[in-house]
């Protein structure tokens, strides 16, 4: 029996290039009856944003092998087998190993990466011709159990007033689920490490401002029902999905970009694979000016120096790092107490 698949044909910088696509009518998301075949197109759709804001990083693929509640993997270098076309860059992790990670440069890769299951993008905060310095600082609102999307806008509407008062022009997106993202463009003079600091900064001076409303609390036991704050998403080799990208969700949610004027009445469960194409085509992209005028970090790396010589050092990574300098134990506060 033939194997199941067709060809797409797709436009780009250096012309068109075939694609093929096996499996085009495999089911993604059950419950919409979206296939591998409309996530490719969806992406065709999207292009020119998609590369806009995922482009020209390295970028991990989150791989499904089936649909949505299927086993899913994470892939960061290109596999065996992969157009010349797909290009890569080394990128140094935090064990200090150094890997090869795919770098999407035009269409054609993106509809490769859906070709192999791909359905979230994970960009880094870096550009591939300077990955250990990001271009852009990024703090997710994650709200806790308790709390949704309507607790993240506040918190968002006042992160950027906080990030404009340190000289920063910030720009928002969906997460695709409950939360939201919120980014400002900067200068690559500062390495991954020095840009968490600024998040810390911010995300500490935010939760001054709404300290009923917002946490930068790391255990979760500690945070209640209000917005984390995850610093941690600065780090290396941490990332979020990207603009633009689907979601695995059961309504095919897709991680949009917003106008700050529009966020106080947008519903995320709106922006989907299905209506986000329209949406852009009509609207354009929130972002395309994102990167025309870069700010510094500076003002927000003081605030960290004035926050420690108070007293408020250095908090806890992800425990998938490597023990960091000034890092306080990585014991869950309960546990601590029970010790003692």
């Amino acid at each position: 029996m033939a194997r199941e698949e067709t060809t797409l044909s797709v436009p780009g910088p250096h012309g068109a290039r075939d694609v093929r696509i096996s499996s085009p009518s495999r089911v993604l998301w059950p419950e919409l009856g979206l296939t591998k075949l409309d996530l490719a197109h969806y992406l065709i759709r999207v292009q020119e944003a998609f590369l806009a804001a995922n482009g020209d990083r390295p970028v991990s693929l989150q791989r499904f092998s089936g649909d949505i509640d299927g086993e899913q993997f994470f892939s960061k270098n290109p596999p065996k087998g992969a157009p010349d076309f797909i290009r890569s860059v080394p990128v140094v992790y935090p064990s200090g190993r150094s890997h090869p990670q795919v770098v999407l440069d035009e269409p054609a890769a993106v509809v490769w990466a859906a070709q192999m299951n791909t359905l979230v993008f994970h960009p880094w905060a870096s550009r591939a011709g300077n990955p250990d310095n990001p271009d852009e600082l990024r703090i997710d609102l994650d709200p806790q159990p308790g709390t949704g999307f309507e607790e993240a806008v506040p918190a968002a509407l006042e992160l950027r007033s906080v990030l404009a008062e340190a000289g920063l022009t910030s720009f928002v997106k969906t997460s695709g689920n409950r939360g939201l993202h919120v980014f400002a463009p900067i200068r690559p003079d500062h390495e991954f490490l020095e840009v968490r600091h600024a998040v810390i900064a911010a995300a500490r001076e935010l939760e001054r401002r709404m300290p009923d409303k917002v946490t930068t609390a790391w255990w979760k036991e500690e945070r209640g029902q209000l917005v984390f704050v995850d610093y941690n998403q600065a780090n290396r080799d941490r990332t979020m999905a990207g603009a633009y990208s689907p979601r695995p969700l059961p309504h095919a949610p897709v991680s949009c970009p917003l106008a700050w004027d529009d966020l106080g009445t947008a519903d995320p469960r709106s922006f989907t694979v299905v209506t986000v194409p329209a949406r852009l085509e009509d609207r354009g992209d929130p972002w395309a000016d994102m990167h025309s005028e870069p700010g510094t970090i500076d003002t927000l790396l003081r605030w960290w120096e004035r926050d420690v010589e108070a007293g408020l050092g250095e908090l806890p990574f992800p425990p998938d790092y490597p023990k960091m300098p000034g890092e306080p134990p990585r014991v869950q506060p309960s546990r601590a107490r029970a010790k003692g």
